[in-house]
Formats: C-alpha cells, structure tokens, sequence
C-alpha cells in the first residue's frame, strides 16, 4: 500500500515546522492507517517461514495461541494480541517480546500490553531450567505489575502461549483473526 499524498510539509528540520506542516502531517497519517493492519498480517504471514527448531512455525504458533484465548472467552485485543504476541521474532527473536509489545502499545490497553511484554519470562516457568535459567523469573515482574495483569501475563503464558506447540491442535486460518486484526490496528491510541 502506498501513501496518496495530496500535500507535503514544507520543512527539512523540525525546528523550522509550522502548525500548518503538521496540519498536513496529521492528516496524511490518519488518511494511511488503514495500511497498518494491512502489515501486521503481512508480517504475521512471514511467520509461516520461520521455525527456529520448534514443531510448528511461529505463524501456526500464533494461531493456536489465539485460538485457545478465544475459546476461553478472551476479548478482541487478547485475542489479537495473542496472535501476534511473537511477531517480533521476523525481526529478532532475543527482543521479540518488547518488539511485539511495543508494536502492539498505540492500539491495545495497558494490560494487553503489559502481557506481552513480560511473556517471556512468565513462560519462561516452563523451560528455563533447561538452561539452567530462573523458573521463577516471573516473580521479578509482580511488583511492577498490577495483580490483574500479573494474573492476565501468567494466565497467557500458562494456558494459551506454553501449550500451542501442536501440529495436531485445529488451528483456524489467518483469515478466521483478519477482521479483529483490522479492527485493532485500525486506529492508534496516540498518546
């Protein structure tokens, strides 16, 4: 998707902009978002191709995880968010949790946000002794979490993120997520 520019600012340094540049500025990227959605699913599709030694793809990963946070009832942001929670990883696997979370911040709530955040290290309870890593690492977060997203991170990792590694599990389609994930990333929460 490409931008359909009617006018562009006149500054080539910020100090030197005017209300009227960013007048121009603001409604180009409102007139855009609508191709913000359009590049989470394009990167959630690039997720198809990267397995990093797991039995699933990371895509399949994502869905699954979806999945079991909408059979339990989970809002559309949970939902969405649980969906992409890894989408970091087409980007660099060791930052993919703030990668994800922060690529999710402007269009979900603070708690969504929080959750995958810490995602990692919640499910980190069930691998990280294999390198000989904190189980408990979660623990680290509860005092800079509110209980209910300390609960909402440790019901995410424990119940949807952990156990969707199965190649037999009924994965639905990327298309069955499409319209909650336009609906999400369709308007930024700025500010």
């Amino acid at each position: 998707m490409t931008d359909t520019i009617d006018e562009r600012a006149t500054f080539t340094r910020m100090d030197e902009s005017t209300l009227d540049d960013w007048m121009i500025i603001g409604r180009e990227t409102a007139a855009n978002q609508s191709r913000v959605p359009e590049v989470i699913l394009d990167l959630l599709r690039s997720l198809g191709s990267i397995s990093d030694g797991f039995i699933t793809d990371q895509l399949t990963h994502g869905l699954q995880t979806a999945a079991r946070a909408e059979a339990d009832g989970a809002d559309d942001e949970v939902v969405v968010a649980a969906l992409c929670h890894d989408i970091g990883k087409a980007i660099s696997v060791p930052n993919h949790p703030a990668i994800a979370a922060e690529i999710l911040r402007p269009y979900v709530s603070e708690d969504v946000f929080q959750m995958i955040r810490v995602h990692q290290d919640f499910q980190g309870q069930h691998y990280y002794h294999h390198f000989g890593g904190d189980a408990d690492a979660r623990e680290k977060h509860r005092e800079a979490l509110t209980p209910e997203q300390f609960e909402l991170a440790a019901r995410f990792a424990d119940d949807w993120d952990q156990t969707s590694f199965d190649p037999d599990y009924p994965t639905p389609p990327l298309e069955h997520f499409e319209e909650r994930v336009r609906a999400v990333f369709g308007q930024a929460k700025m500010f």
